[in-house]
């Protein structure tokens, strides 16, 4: 007696799928009944009092939120400009910053990771001006620029260098041995090498630290803005002035939603570029 084949083509091709696929859609529903448990807290609390005075209620909260993403763009004047407006000048210093920080850290990176004497005496710098917090340069950006715009930008690549410039050097530093061997045995050059072998092997590191970077930008902007003026911070501080929660919450998370997509930019360009680790 002949024994059938079992059907397995797209019975099992299915089958292969659906673990992935329900582990998915049961993320998905945690996070939505987790969010929906959340915004019920918040409203029967807001409205039961049990949390503090003057606290809006969620509802009212995703009201607003709704009129500000709906209105992004009013201009009516330096100090009543609409969340777009600011949102747009915060990643604009973010984005300057960012860059000059990233032209500075990555070429000294690789200058400190292929170079002992160049690791020793720049190492004092690094190991003493990483701790400090990026607040504390904010009176010393004034002082020198006499100017809210330029001082934002100051405090921002003050603080975002150290990331990108620790991990190029690190990555720079622990290029597999065998790569320069190899580059050597065929004669490249000593600039070739670094361009050929160095940086595509240290590429991975490089952009962990630009990620990072990117990470401890966007927060600093945001705290060093409640002082410069315009901005997402200074949106922040000025709803505060005018005890108007519901703003301060509107903001707090658009920052949120803002930094998540960059960092999410940021680990999609990480994946693409990391050898060997699966996508």
């Amino acid at each position: 007696m002949a024994l059938s084949k079992p059907a397995l083509n797209k019975t099992n091709s299915v089958d292969s799928r659906s673990p992935w696929l329900n582990e998915n859609v049961k993320a998905l529903g945690l996070f939505v009944i987790s969010l929906i448990l959340f915004l019920v807290f918040w409203e029967v609390g807001a409205n039961l009092k049990l949390f503090a005075k003057g606290m809006p209620t969620a509802s009212k909260t995703l009201q607003e939120l709704w009129w500000w993403s709906t209105h992004p763009f009013f201009d009516n004047g330096p100090n009543d400009l609409g969340i777009g407006w600011n949102l747009l000048i915060s990643l604009r210093r973010v984005a300057i910053g960012y860059i000059l920080a990233s032209a500075i850290a990555v070429p000294l990176g690789i200058l400190i990771g292929i170079s002992p004497i160049a690791y020793k005496a720049f190492n004092p710098y690094v190991q003493l001006l990483k701790p400090v917090s990026p607040l504390a340069w904010l009176p010393l950006g004034l002082y020198i620029f006499r100017d809210s715009e330029k001082t934002g930008i100051f405090i921002i690549l003050i603080s975002s260098i150290w990331p990108t410039l620790i991990n190029t050097a690190f990555g720079v530093a622990n290029v597999n041995p065998e790569y320069l061997d190899v580059s050597k045995t065929l004669g490249a050059s000593r600039l070739r090498t670094i361009f050929k072998v160095i940086i595509p092997a240290a590429l991975p590191n490089i952009v962990s630290g630009l990620r990072i970077s990117m990470g401890i930008a966007w927060l600093v902007i945001v705290a060093a803005e409640m002082l410069l003026g315009t901005g997402l911070g200074y949106f922040i501080w000025n709803e505060w002035n005018n005890l108007y929660i519901p703003n301060i919450l509107v903001a707090i998370f658009i920052i949120g939603l803002v930094g998540l997509i960059l960092d999410s930019m940021f680990g999609a360009l990480e994946k693409f570029v990391a050898f060997g680790r699966k996508a």
